[in-house]
């Protein structure tokens, strides 16, 4: 194992006065943003945490969160940032799926999830972040500690503690698109393999680059857009706690004038859609645009550049790598295509039985690389299922052309046949989205009254319209632009799709659904 820098000294031995965080009228400089931090890991000593402890982080999207995580880090400790908006009983599992010894939360969120933590039997501390003069709660059995008071306790010596790149450094939590999520282990050599892969080949980070990101900073994707990228780059980065609605990241486009910009396919469809009826997403400070989560639609690449003139760089990342491993390169974009893999990171597509596919035909995506997890929080099984001889299974179905582009063809679970064939949800979605009044789309397996597998298309309409004409329109789109055996042939109209908090459509409930 070799040597790495604490994350602690990876992003603040450079304390410089330099603008790290914008946040509302704040201005954290990194210089301010390390005596924070060292506060912070003040607090943490007092609440007696030692090497290894887990905590959870329930925070939004704050200098809090980015404070807590580093003086984590320093301490030799596991951070486990947790999706504030998951229920109650979503975040007592990952707090006791992980064993976490404290965890760091909101003040507004105790209410909603009080009475499951103090049911947590290795939990024996709460760190609260509240407003101020907001009265102190008082927890049954756990000792409760304001992240507001001054430190008392000096750090230990040495600090930052001393890891090399295997020591685990955070536990990330998948967004649970196929069932119950599970702790994939980083550590501390992770976050610099991403920024010297991805973010160096793909993004090109400058110090004068500001940064926003819809994606939240507990998952892969917002830990890497907010968080690493730009603080390993000395640049700035904008921290909105709230929904990322379009009319928030219209206002966050004026006001901070970003010039990178990050979200998923459904937050760049919203935006379109935003701007074709009120005319206000103001796009002339971004030179970057970044997509992940799931694959970016041809159809919403395309209107993106046509509305603003600006290319969306689709890409694939996994909690499992941390971040994007497959992407597409400015100037360089394939619509339809989530690119070319990123130096640094191997990826082959093999068949059912583990040999290589031809060019063009569909297989299943391995990906390897060193900002790999190092398998999942005491999951033996499942781990050894998905991590094999260095290559992660990333439960994805891929083609990739001639020229080296790789194309989403569909998560392995969520492709099926129909007529002896291969047929890939996303090309029809794609079809359908075409229709004006179609305002989002999934397709899954139906079955026939003979019980045959066929093509079923589950449709949010955009706004009141006769159901039985908008099926007869969509018909006659897929029959123009479909072979026989991927038109639909049964149609249920829903008022919303279920998604992760990441964004991703969860197929497996609309087939639980019926």
């Amino acid at each position: 194992m070799a040597k790495a820098v604490n994350l602690f000294d990876y992003f603040l031995s450079d304390a410089s006065e330099a603008p790290a965080i914008y946040f509302g009228d704040d201005v954290l400089s990194y210089a301010r943003l390390r005596g924070v931090t060292v506060e912070t890991a003040q607090r943490l000593v007092a609440a007696g945490l030692q090497p290894g402890d887990r905590v959870g982080l329930v925070l939004f999207d704050s200098p809090e969160f980015v404070s807590s995580f580093l003086a984590l880090s320093g301490l030799g400790t596991i951070a486990v940032p947790i999706n504030p908006a998951l229920s109650a009983k979503d975040i007592s599992f990952i707090l006791g799926d992980c064993a976490a010894r404290g965890v760091i939360i909101e003040s507004t969120l105790l209410p909603e999830v009080m009475s499951s933590l103090e049911t947590l039997p290795d939990l024996q501390w709460v760190m609260i972040v509240r407003a101020e003069g907001e009265a102190m709660p008082t927890f049954r059995g756990k000792r409760v500690v304001d992240l507001s008071t001054a430190p008392r306790d000096e750090l230990p010596s040495p600090f930052p503690h001393p890891v090399d790149e295997d020591t685990p450094a955070f536990f990330l939590y998948t967004s649970g698109s196929t069932g119950q999520p599970k702790g994939a282990i980083h550590a501390h050599g992770d976050i610099p393999y991403t920024v010297e892969t991805y973010c160096r080949h793909v993004l090109n980070i400058k110090p004068e680059d500001r940064i926003f990101s819809a994606s939240k900073l507990p998952f892969a994707y917002g830990l890497g857009n907010s968080l690493s990228f730009p603080l390993a780059n000395r640049a700035s980065v904008i921290l909105y706690p709230g929904k990322p609605t379009p009319e928030a990241i219209r206002d966050i486009l004026v006001r901070y004038r970003p010039t990178v910009f990050f979200g998923v396919p459904v937050v760049y469809n919203a935006l379109l859609t935003f701007h074709r009826q009120s005319g206000q997403l103001e796009v002339s400070s971004l030179r970057l645009c970044v997509s992940a989560g799931e694959a970016l639609p041809a159809s919403v690449s395309q209107a993106w550049v046509e509305q603003f003139g600006l290319e969306i760089l689709d890409g694939i990342g996994s909690t499992e790598m941390l971040h994007i491993f497959i992407s597409n390169r400015a100037g360089q974009v394939r619509h339809g295509s989530s690119g070319l893999p990123v130096p640094g990171y191997d990826v082959k597509l093999i068949d059912d039985e583990g040999r290589p596919v031809e060019i063009g035909e569909q297989g299943h995506l391995w990906v390897r690389g060193k900002s790999a997890a190092r398998g999942y929080w005491q999951r033996p099984d499942v781990t050894a299922r998905t991590f094999v001889e260095g290559w992660v299974r990333t439960g994805d179905m891929y083609r990739c052309d001639s020229e080296g582009y790789y194309y989403h063809i569909g998560r392995s679970d969520d492709c099926f046949k129909v007529s002896g064939q291969w047929v890939s949800p996303l090309e029809i979605e794609d079809v359908l989205r075409q229709h004006e009044r179609v305002q989002d789309v999934a397709i899954i397996e139906g079955k026939t009254e003979e019980g045959f597998s066929c093509v079923k298309a589950v449709v949010v309409p955009a706004g009141n319209i006769d159901l039985d004409r908008l099926k007869t329109e969509l018909m006659d789109l897929a029959e123009e632009s479909l072979p026989r055996f991927k038109r639909p042939k049964i149609f249920a109209f829903v008022a919303d799709l279920p998604r992760t908090p990441t964004g991703k459509v969860q197929r497996f409930k609309l087939r639980q659904a019926g």
